[in-house]
């Protein structure tokens, strides 16, 4: 059973930064593509940004040039990182594999933006 457990969230202001944390229970992380995702209350969930195996990443036109998603197999984690931060970012960030979600949700971390 994969586990995922996702930290870093916060309050932070408009043009704030955050840093995610998604760490992968188990040895199968590091061949897996993955991504980050978020959700809204009364939304559907969206993709934010994938990486695969071997550091090839994607992201969504609305977090480009903000948001960076990076891994690091030897610690079976992946991380977000979250500049320049606005309101509509507000969310619950969760992390599973890219494209297909494979695995159970974890917890998420909540984000939120506001001054």
């Amino acid at each position: 059973q994969v586990q995922l457990v996702e930290s870093g969230g916060g309050l932070v202001q408009p043009g704030g930064a955050l840093r995610l944390s998604c760490v992968v229970s188990g040895n199968i992380f590091r061949t897996n593509a993955m991504g980050w995702y978020r959700q809204v209350p009364g939304k559907q969930r969206e993709l934010v940004a994938t990486i695969t195996s071997i550091g090839n990443t994607y992201h969504v036109e609305s977090v480009k040039g903000r948001f960076t998603i990076a891994r690091d197999n030897a610690k079976n984690t992946m991380y977000l990182q979250m500049n320049s931060l606005k309101p509509e970012d507000t969310a619950v960030y969760y992390c599973n594999t890219a494209w297909s979600p494979a695995w159970s949700w974890g917890q998420g971390t909540q984000v939120t933006v506001s001054s």
